[in-house]
């Protein structure tokens, strides 16, 4: 099942790219999964953003919680669509700029020292 959504790829790489550090991105991936499944379900799945979760050194780059998952009517949707892989590819574009703020610590110095 293919999905019609608007395309949120080219504002969570606008907001990831303005991140500055990996707080900014763990919220901008949360904030972004968040929004698409609001759209996609039309409001009839609830997600919080502690209901998905990046997690940039698991070979998933995300994961979901069990309340979550566990909601009447995602399940189906998620194992027949391409969800995962729509999330999966937010995840990657966030791991990718986490690990360049770590090679690159003074940008995120510099937001602090701000």
């Amino acid at each position: 099942m293919v999905l019609q959504v608007p395309s949120a790829r080219p504002c969570l790489r606008q907001r990831i790219n303005k991140a500055e550090s990996v707080e900014d991105v763990r919220k901008v991936f949360a904030y972004t999964t968040r929004i698409l499944v609001e759209k996609i379900f039309s409001g009839e799945v609830k997600i919080r953003d502690d209901d998905v979760s990046l997690e940039p050194s698991e070979k998933s780059r995300f994961s979901l919680s069990d309340r979550f998952s566990s909601t009447k009517g995602f399940r189906s949707t998620w194992d027949n669509s391409d969800l995962p892989r729509m999330v999966g590819r937010f995840a990657e574009t966030a791991a990718r700029r986490i690990k360049h703020l770590e090679k690159h610590p003074e940008k995120t110095d510099a937001k602090i020292r701000m």
